[in-house]
């Protein structure tokens, strides 16, 4: 039963015993899911990180790989460069004595990932719930938005995801509400996604990450460990995060990536965002095409061809208030 005192996707959870959050776009996203880690964990269940990664996997030896398309990161894996966000992290976990296996999908279509995830939740002896943790929010676009930000990566794992219907509870959590302005999303579409969502029955609020709680100050160590050790492509999007959670507002600078644009850092980027995963998908109008994928490039290339289908696109909104 939904109530006021308690959100509802920790309402939807509250049977779960063990957990998968993974990062559904790439990058850093499985640092938006480390608050929830936390604060699941402290209610008493087992939680496994995973993320779809922009890292050379396919360069690990043969003793990362539990099995296809499925690596156990840790601490020492070795990497080249600096840029291995799993291996960052789990050199983080270690210090908080958290358990520091961070488990790493390569870049691939939905074929392949959805085979992936079984493998992997096969290897941790079966879950309960999977969450797809998207750093910001461009995983709510439907499709005919002006702009749908960068959307390959995450339609790929929404639509992998979709087809675990062996899972009981599968939701999604956007952190990072406004980050996507910069690569074309119109947030007042978003609004009006959500929205929609209610209607549906999907959505399942929204809910704050605080710097004064546990989860939001270890999520805030988490960030500047990843900052120093990933000094040539540090998050923009958990940065932003990060400066929100901190209380910064504005046109905040922490990386010279963002030198070219103006910030708005604001208390909503700290919000958390979710929605039921099959509800989500089932208003997604062309998350079908992709079940045939097994590239990511392939994934590109159908979404491209869907939008020159479109009659009209949704154009951008003022917000207006």
């Amino acid at each position: 039963m939904i109530s006021l005192g308690e959100p509802a996707f920790f309402t939807r959870l509250r049977e779960a015993r063990r957990v998968l959050i993974a990062g559904a776009g790439g990058g850093f996203d499985v640092y938006a899911g480390l608050p929830l880690a936390f604060a699941l964990r402290a209610a008493g269940k087992e939680v496994h990180l995973a993320n779809l990664s922009f890292a050379d996997l396919y360069g690990l030896g043969p003793d990362v790989w539990v099995g296809e398309d499925v690596a156990a990161v840790g601490p020492e894996t070795p990497q080249r460069g600096d840029y291995f966000p799993e291996r960052t992290l789990a050199q983080w976990l270690v210090t908080q004595n958290l358990p520091p296996t961070v488990y790493a999908f390569p870049s691939i279509g939905v074929g392949p990932l959805r085979a992936a995830y079984r493998t992997l939740i096969a290897h941790l002896g079966g879950v309960d719930a999977v969450v797809l943790v998207d750093g910001g929010t461009d995983i709510l676009m439907r499709g005919d938005e002006h702009g749908l930000g960068t959307p390959e990566e995450d339609m790929a794992s929404l639509a992998a995801v979709s087809g675990l219907d062996e899972v009981p509870h599968r939701l999604v959590a956007c952190l990072g509400f406004g980050v996507d302005a910069y690569h074309g999303v119109n947030h007042s579409l978003v609004l009006e996604n959500l929205a929609a969502l209610d209607r549906d029955g999907s959505y399942l609020g929204a809910f704050s990450l605080l710097g004064a709680g546990r989860e939001g100050a270890l999520y805030l160590d988490a960030v500047a460990h990843a900052e120093r050790h990933t000094v040539s492509r540090p998050s923009i999007v958990n940065g932003s995060v990060a400066a929100a959670v901190r209380g910064d507002f504005g046109d905040v600078r922490f990386t010279d990536r963002t030198k070219e644009s103006q910030l708005f850092v604001n208390p909503l980027m700290a919000m958390y965002f979710c929605v039921d995963l099959p509800g989500l998908a089932r208003r997604n109008l062309y998350l079908g095409l992709l079940e045939r994928t097994t590239l990511m490039r392939q994934v590109s290339s159908v979404i491209e061809e869907f939008r020159t289908t479109l009659p009209r696109q949704r154009p951008p909104r003022t917000f207006p208030h």
